[in-house]
């Protein structure tokens, strides 16, 4: 059985998922159940890192324990996916035993091919990132990603031989130009890394709230180093069945902020312990808030647990998939939200949906007939779009067909019509209908569900989105989406 094997970022818990988390956790999941429906074996991880000076720093000011804090903070992702329909098969945890043991193993490994050697750390440091700054890349003497100021710090460190690997880095860029997408970030990583590739310090020995150096007891190890392992952890590595049939990963899906971890860094630790690269490296773009940067001090980070609540699971996934291209960064508002579920939602397929399904029960002749608008549905289109990871373009290619159908009815008028002929139309309509429930399924699963309901028929495969004779059992119910109103 063929299989598909998708990541999110594990990501950091000092604070509880915004959109931006959501976003890339949605892509997964799309991707995910778009290859089950493809009929394949499908493994989704996503998960939380859980070390460094930064866990304890805010475990501390919050009055607790490192492990009470990433507790709390871990459940509130989990409850976060489970609000938003996030389908994942596992959700791993930087603090799981099974991933310690296996990041100890990792560094045996790599330490025994001399890829790791002891020595003295100094530079410049931001507590908050947990990153190591080099001169070249501060900004007026700060860190350049958040601004804040930075450490001067020297101390004895293990380093990972990262420059060792460069060259070969270079080259599986230059042969698989799909490595990296989109090809622009590729360009950034492959101009970076023709650039001077210093080695990766990976312990802290100020650091107690991290795994334990297998090599020096007194060190910890980075937690950036840890935390890239969880990909092959997961799947019980470096003997488990799960890695076995899963490995390597399809595809990472990233914000283009740690793009160079996953395609740099992560590579060469994998060259480095002899184990096959991932297939594919796609780094998406940002969101902003209203035109600004989401910040806890401007107050404008936005919950999506209750949006969700506020608008559905759908709406919401629904908006953050079609409002941006995947590469290109987007800016969210409440109140373009509100304007794609009483435009596109309620007026495209949720009108679409209910007129139809109306006069289909009430017509009482054979539904069946010529597939008049068969050739307004471009499933290869679509297949191509999602096999580049383009979720957007997949979408709004559906979408394309949505309202294909409504012109279809406008022009065919049903409820002018009688006999075989109004059979025909609403074979047409129906047939339309059950598809585009298959192909939202990845999209909007309570939707599609609710549609496949009121049809009278069950979720179909991939295979299946052809028009035939409709052969479900219509009975209308309740809207999928109501008109918000909007308060001046």
């Amino acid at each position: 059985m063929e299989t598909f094997y998708v990541t999110t970022p594990i990501y950091y818990v000092t604070a509880k998922p915004h959109i931006g988390h959501a976003y890339t956790t949605i892509i997964a999941d799309i991707l995910a159940r778009w290859n089950r429906l493809l009929g394949k074996d499908v493994f989704f991880l996503t998960g939380t890192d859980e070390h460094g000076t930064k866990i304890e720093k805010a475990a501390k000011e919050a009055g607790k324990t490192p492990k009470e804090f990433v507790d709390e903070v871990a459940n509130t992702y989990i409850e976060t996916w489970k609000a938003l329909n996030i389908s994942f098969d596992k959700f791993i945890r930087t603090t799981d035993k099974e991933h310690e043991k296996a990041v100890s193993e990792f560094i045996t490994r790599i330490w025994d091919n001399k890829d790791i050697y002891k020595g003295i750390y100094e530079g410049w440091y931001c507590v908050p990132d947990e990153t190591f700054i080099t001169e070249m890349e501060l900004n007026d003497g700060k860190c350049p990603e958040c601004g804040r100021d930075v450490q001067k710090v020297k101390e004895d460190a293990y380093f990972f031989a990262l420059s060792r690997y460069k060259d070969d880095l270079l080259r599986i860029f230059e042969e698989d130009q799909d490595f990296i997408k989109p090809p622009s970030r590729l360009k950034e990583i492959v101009n970076r890394l023709k650039g001077d590739i210093k080695d990766l310090d990976i312990t802290r020995k100020s650091v107690t709230w991290g795994i334990p150096f297998e090599l020096d007891k007194e060190q910890t190890v980075y937690v950036w180093f840890d935390a890239l392992l969880n990909y092959i952890s997961a799947l019980g590595w470096p003997n488990g069945g799960k890695f076995i049939e899963f490995w390597p990963a399809d595809v990472h899906m990233v914000g283009k902020e740690i793009t160079w971890f996953h395609a740099v860094i992560w590579p060469a630790m994998l060259l480095a312990a002899g184990i096959d690269l991932p297939k594919t490296i796609v780094s998406h773009g940002w969101w902003t808030v209203e035109g600004k940067k989401m910040s806890k001090s401007i107050g404008n980070v936005v919950d999506t647990v209750e949006l969700a609540r506020k608008y559905s699971a759908d709406a919401l996934r629904y908006f953050l998939i079609k409002e941006k291209p995947i590469w290109e960064d987007g800016d969210f508002s409440e109140s373009g939200l509100v304007s794609r579920i009483n435009g596109e939602l309620l007026a495209d397929l949720g009108n679409l949906v209910a007129r139809t399904l109306t006069l289909a029960e009430k017509f009482k002749g054979k539904i069946e007939g010529e597939e008049e608008i068969a050739d307004n549905l471009d499933m290869s289109r679509i297949k191509e779009l999602f096999e580049v990871y383009d979720v957007n373009g997949a979408l709004n290619e559906i979408w394309t067909f949505v309202r294909s159908v409504n012109k279809y009815i406008n022009d065919t008028e049903p409820w002018r019509l009688g006999g075989a002929r109004l059979g025909a139309v609403l074979n047409n309509a129906l047939e339309a209908l059950r598809i585009i429930s298959i192909l939202l399924y990845p999209f909007l699963p309570e939707t599609s569900e609710s549609m496949q309901n009121q049809l009278g028929v069950k979720l179909g495969s991939i295979n299946e989105c052809k028009f035939v004779t409709f052969d479900g059992k219509v009975k209308r119910g309740k809207n999928l989406f109501e008109k918000i109103e909007v308060k001046q």
